[in-house]
């Protein structure tokens, strides 16, 4: 996920033998590895379940396990990945590795195990579990090191484990609101994070790799678009009145559009490692304009939902863990063919679901399983290519 404010450089060369495993040395490893292969396996599992051809069962309703666990289960991993590998960076502050390192990896996988194998209580208890310890990790460390500047992140973070809390109390029948407005809620925590520090990576990545380039700084349009964002997310989950929701978000459309043009992605067509920062950012406006039409009853919320869902988070989540474990691996930021098809299956994953049904409404189940099926295989691309680089050294012999 497009979290990054400085550049992921790993530190100089340890002056000791490298320790432990290295899959354990940096939270990318075991986050990034765990969730490309959660995801390549979710979806063809979710529409087993849809379809009625599963063997096996959740402790959650279909739909509401497809939508928790994409979103606590995946882009939460992803979420966990990097901050405990930005956090070093941030800092100049260990973060967990080795067996704490471990320990937490393992805590996220029990969670995504326990919801098929039950019970209910002990899915919840070790769902709830790993947010929290990240958040505290990350608050200590930023403390520590006086980084006011990422402060917001951990509230973030904390929020985010409040809505997963909801979620819970909610489908435990202890707090009377829907579950999917707790749902919705994780989510628009996550497209904040998404748009907070992708106007700051994602220009500064442009620049970097773009001779000539500077983008002039607007920092009223920034705080413009941050607060609008931030608005019409929460209208649009506290259910405010239709027409409020409506003109609230399609102003956000409108000013992260702006934002995306002065990025000048036009300059990256060469770099599919930048351009898909940029074609995934793309879906923010649009996913923000389509929840404007569905809450005027113009469109099912399901499309602007998939937009942020699949199209803004799932493409900046391929394009920041192929570039991040590059560079944390002593690799090129340079990506191959087979990741630039990863990439157009993402981005076409979410055409697919969103215009799909849109267009032609008979054709929904076909969406949805050409959909599914660009999603896992773009993961699976990723899991080909970067398990062995994630279970091995730095290319440099660096820690990391």
């Amino acid at each position: 996920m497009s979290l990054p404010i400085l550049p992921l450089q790993a530190s100089t060369a340890p002056a000791t033998p490298l320790q432990g495993w290295p899959l354990l040395r940096l939270g990318f490893r075991p986050f990034y590895l765990g969730a490309a292969a959660f995801a390549a396996l979710a979806l063809p599992l979710w529409l087993a379940l849809l379809w009625g051809q599963s063997p096996v069962q959740p402790v959650l309703p279909g739909l509401l396990w497809h939508a928790h666990e994409m979103l606590f289960g995946f882009a939460a991993a992803v979420i966990v990945g990097f901050l405990m590998t930005a956090g070093k960076a941030w800092t100049g502050l260990p973060t967990p590795r080795g067996p704490w390192l471990g320990a937490l990896a393992l805590l996220w996988l029990a969670a995504r195990i326990a919801a098929f194998s039950g019970p209910y209580w002990l899915f919840a208890l070790l769902d709830l579990a790993l947010l929290p310890l990240v958040c505290a990790v990350l608050l200590e460390r930023l403390l520590r090191a006086r980084n006011r500047r990422n402060l917001p992140l951990a509230g973030i973070l904390a929020l985010l484990a409040l809505s997963n809390l909801g979620f819970h109390l909610a489908q435990a029948g202890v707090w009377a609101i829907d579950p999917r407005q707790a749902l919705y809620a994780a989510l628009a925590l996550i497209v904040m994070i998404e748009c907070v520090m992708g106007g700051r990576v994602i220009p500064a990545f442009t620049a970097s790799a773009t001779p000539g380039l500077r983008p002039v700084p607007a920092p009223r349009l920034e705080l413009a678009t941050l607060a609008s964002t931030a608005l019409a997310l929460l209208a649009w989950v506290l259910h405010a009145h239709a027409n409020a929701q409506a003109v609230l978000l399609l102003a956000a459309a409108a000013l992260n559009a702006q934002r995306l043009f002065r990025w000048q992605g036009a300059c990256t067509r060469g770099r599919p490692i930048l351009w898909i920062l940029h074609a995934a950012y793309a879906w923010l406006p649009l996913g923000l304009a389509l929840l404007a039409a569905a809450a005027l009853g113009g469109l099912p919320t399901s499309l602007g939902l998939h937009a942020l869902a699949v199209g803004l988070t799932g493409g900046l989540i391929i394009g920041m863990v192929t570039r991040t474990a590059r560079g944390h691996t002593g690799r090129a930021l340079q990506v191959g063919r087979a990741e630039v098809m990863a990439y157009a299956l993402v981005l076409g994953a979410a055409t697919v679901r969103v215009a799909l049904p849109a267009l032609i409404p008979a054709w929904t189940n076909a969406a949805l399983l050409l959909a599914g099926l660009g999603w896992s295989l773009a993961f699976a691309i990723y899991l080909w290519i970067y398990t062995p680089w994630l279970c091995r050294t730095r290319l440099d012999g660096k820690d990391g």
